[in-house]
């Protein structure tokens, strides 16, 4: 029997996890971190430190600056030295708090034991409270604040939860180390989220290629299960390795098998999708009483002579981690936030890593050099890739047009940038950064009309 996986387009590029058999191992703090306030969707956060304050690890130094909005917590203890802008990995300045390093010295009431607490709270609204003190986000890479996510608004039901530990970028292994090392953790994060949704099923979608990660989840459940009933209705689904399975609307569609419509949120269909690695921030923040500080960061690439899986506080400089692993090697040409295929080329070494940053991709002059563009020969391979139905050579002409009511009408806003057209484009057409410039000149538009019809509604009464 085949495995299951979603069934519009999709890749199957090669899946390099070279880092795999790398465990992960805490990274030494850096003698200065500096945490931004704006590394979650929504609005930043707001700073509730000055220059010249002591800071322990854990405390909070930033307030949600909205509905939508994550609080930020000091990775280190240590004295607040600058409240500023500073360059991200683009190079564009974004508010950080500087912080000089000292011995960490940790916020009252964390629990820093290694002891697995199974027992979970009956209350919701207090584990909703946890969460949102924890300064959770999604960490599969939209940072989505995850209080909010777990509130579906009225008229909305979760009819079940799916715990992504896809990983399918390639290169990335964080997730598949989260699994092995931190299971029993990443199981009891997924139950307490499953109570807050109305004990709800739950299924953790793991990717063929990781065996051990299906066999040793597996058994966690299967342990749990004896210790309490809360931990029933929670199963491993092994899934067909392809590309971007980890995509929020492709894994619905592979666990599912409903797909989401234009615009509509997972919640439209029932579901609520939460990574591996935020089904174990959500047992820290609510069984420990531990914030997000720290984050596995996947540091690897063909042309890196020490591949690894790091714990790294929020906050470190890129640079910090490349040095204490051996330094920049001479044949990487660039360096990826991220996969090679949804990650983001860093600018800045100097940049400092959030709650997001999965990972750190060195690429050759080789890897990264692209082919001369041809002339498109109306194969319509992009189109067939697209795992969300759209015709990449379409927007493309339409982009370079400018002509946004038909980039908006042929849903340019629902293109998910994953890459696939770009990857089977055999004319090499850069469709990925000419559909991109249009997706954000439409999503301009709509933001705009929205926040006229809401000045229109509220003017009128």
């Amino acid at each position: 029997m085949s495995k299951r996986t979603f069934r519009i387009g999709g890749v199957h590029p090669d899946d390099n996890k070279i880092s795999r058999e790398c465990p992960i191992t805490p990274l030494p703090a850096p003698p200065t971190v500096y945490i931004s306030v704006a590394q979650h969707i929504g609005a930043p956060a707001k700073p509730v430190v000055a220059p010249g304050d002591r800071v322990l690890t854990g405390q909070v130094i930033a307030e949600p600056g909205g509905f939508v909005s994550a609080y930020i917590h000091s990775s280190v203890t240590g004295t607040v030295k600058s409240v500023a802008p500073r360059a991200d990995l683009a190079g564009n300045p974004v508010m950080s708090i500087e912080i000089a390093v000292e011995p960490d010295q940790w916020a009252p009431g964390i629990d820093t034991s290694d002891t697995l607490v199974t027992d979970i709270p009956e209350d919701n609204k207090a584990i909703l409270d946890a969460i949102r003190n924890g300064g959770v986000v999604g960490l599969g890479g939209a940072t989505f604040p995850t209080h909010v996510k777990l509130m579906p608004p009225p008229g909305s039901k979760c009819e079940r939860l799916i715990i992504n530990g896809c990983e399918c970028e390639p290169y990335l292994t964080s997730d598949f180390r989260t699994l092995l090392e931190k299971g029993e953790q990443v199981v009891v994060g997924a139950a307490i989220i499953k109570q807050v949704l109305g004990n709800v099923p739950c299924t953790i979608g793991i990717e063929e290629n990781k065996p051990e990660a299906i066999a040793h989840i597996r058994e966690v459940i299967e342990g749990l299960k004896a210790v309490s009933p809360k931990f029933d209705g929670i199963e491993v689904l092994p899934l067909k390795m392809r590309y971007p399975q980890g995509g929020e609307k492709q894994l619905i569609d592979a666990v599912m098998r409903r797909q989401i419509g234009s615009g509509a949120l997972p919640i439209s269909v029932g579901a609520v999708v939460q990574n591996v690695a935020t089904a174990l921030a959500v047992y820290d923040a609510v069984q420990k009483g531990r914030p997000i500080i720290d984050n596995s960061v996947t540091v690897t690439g063909k042309c890196f002579p020490r591949q690894a899986n790091l714990l790294v506080r929020v906050g470190t400089p890129l640079s910090y981690i490349i040095d204490h692993l051996g330094g920049f090697p001479a044949e990487a040409a660039k360096v990826i936030s991220g996969g090679p295929m949804m990650g983001k080329a860093v600018s800045n070494l100097e940049a400092a890593t959030v709650k997001g940053t999965s990972a750190l991709l060195f690429l050759t002059e080789k890897e990264t050099r692209r082919e001369k563009e041809t002339a498109c020969i109306r194969c319509g391979k992009c189109a067939d890739a697209c795992p969300m139905g759209l015709e990449p050579f379409l927007l493309v002409r339409l982009s370079k047009a400018g002509d946004l009511d038909a980039l908006e009408q042929n849903a340019v806003q629902d293109c998910i940038e994953c890459g696939c057209c770009l990857y089977s484009c055999p004319a090499r057409i850069p469709l990925l950064d000419r559909i991109r410039l249009g997706k954000a000149d439409v999503m301009n538009v709509i933001r705009a009309r929205a926040a006229a019809a809401k000045a229109a509604a509220e003017a009128k009464k």
